[in-house]
């Protein structure tokens, strides 16, 4: 198992490598051309400057998350076969560098979506948070707006500015896209990229739908064990494999986590390990990792990755907001440093027992 932290990039996190280094048990980080724009082809300048950059700290970078897939081949454009060939490209870009594990997601318009950004619990820190009935008054044309006045003046991934301007655009080009050909167009995309997914050892890891289910009408179609597994079946290929993500995941309570673990063995590539805490259905809100301050047994989840012979990527997810830090919601060092040393504390009580 290699511990890991995410890292957006020095001019985009208020988190540097240094102390990222400084947190027990981490010497890798995952990390992105945050800059980028979906669909563009990344460069092995820019690339191997960030690798550099990383190396440079005493650090490594463990895997990317993300190379963001453009919309147009998740629409099924006409145009998607130029976008994959961009994607292709990036990918052998990070192949010789020595970049083997990228994650990425096919969710349409929101990678994520939450209703509140800082919701105050009862400690005093604050955490990204979700009510489904708060989230059925918005307009989703307007949501940025909201969400963007608790940012704390940092770009939200998924919700980037430029992105967000097209969203009347986007609702329409996703209109004619069902739950199926979203799935079949998922395919299409990953059936291309297979080849170099081989020649590079390159392992593709997809992140499952936030939240587990359909959002202001569009499809989502990584929400379950069954969905998952028709997934990796559909490409059959060691290299097609999952982020398996328990905050994710976890947001429908019927998912069975270590359920889809065993079901998914041996293709889960990357793994990110959260708590939540369900208050009632399609409300909830999260909280620190250890098991006790939400509803997942943390021990048994990690317990199952051991017994399935994980031995991938991992890393701690979103945290709360805590000691008066001011950071990307979600993404502050504090929590999720205290992340960190819990995961690798039940990894090495369950190696030893």
């Amino acid at each position: 198992m290699e511990m890991t932290f995410r890292w957006f990039g020095s001019k985009y996190d208020s988190i540097t490598l240094e102390q990222i280094r400084q947190i027990p048990g981490v010497r890798g980080v995952i990390t992105t051309l945050y800059g980028s724009t979906p669909g563009e082809a990344w460069s092995a300048d820019e690339v191997n400057a960030l690798k550099a950059e990383v190396e440079k700290a005493g650090l490594k970078i463990s895997g990317i998350e993300s190379v963001n897939i453009h919309d147009d081949i998740k629409t099924g454009a006409p145009t998607r076969d130029m976008y994959i060939e961009n994607y292709i490209k990036t990918l052998e870009v990070l192949g010789k560098a020595g970049i083997k594990m990228v994650c990425y997601n096919f969710m349409p318009v929101f990678d994520w979506t939450r209703s509140d950004l800082a919701k105050k619990r009862p400690d005093g820190s604050t955490v990204l948070a979700y009510d489904q009935s708060v989230i059925d008054k918005i307009n989703p044309e307007t949501m940025f707006a909201s969400l963007d006045k608790k940012s704390n003046g940092f770009v939200l991934p998924g919700w980037e500015p430029e992105r967000m301007a097209r969203i009347k655009e986007l609702f329409e080009a996703y209109k004619p896209v069902t739950k199926e050909k979203l799935f079949d167009n998922l395919v299409y995309f990953l059936k291309a990229i297979m080849p170099v997914c081989d020649k590079y050892d390159i392992d593709m890891a997809i992140h499952p739908d936030d939240p587990a289910w359909p959002v202001f009408d569009l499809p989502r179609i990584i929400t379950n064990e069954e969905q998952i597994v028709k997934m990796l079946k559909a490409v059959d290929n060691k290299h097609n494999g999952l982020t398996f993500c328990t905050g994710s995941l976890g947001t429908n309570p019927k998912n069975d986590l270590c359920g889809i673990i065993r079901a998914a063995k041996g293709r889960i590539h990357f793994a990110h390990v959260r708590n939540l805490y369900h208050e009632a259905p399609g409300k909830f809100e999260e909280a620190a990792h250890l098991s006790a301050d939400g509803s997942f047994d943390m021990y048994a989840i990690m317990k199952t990755l051991h017994d399935t012979g994980f031995d991938g990527i991992i890393r701690p997810d979103h945290g709360r907001t805590i000691w008066g830090e001011v950071s990307m919601p979600g993404y502050g060092l504090y929590d999720r440093a205290l992340g960190a040393a819990y995961l690798n504390g039940l990894w090495e009580a369950i190696e030893k027992s």
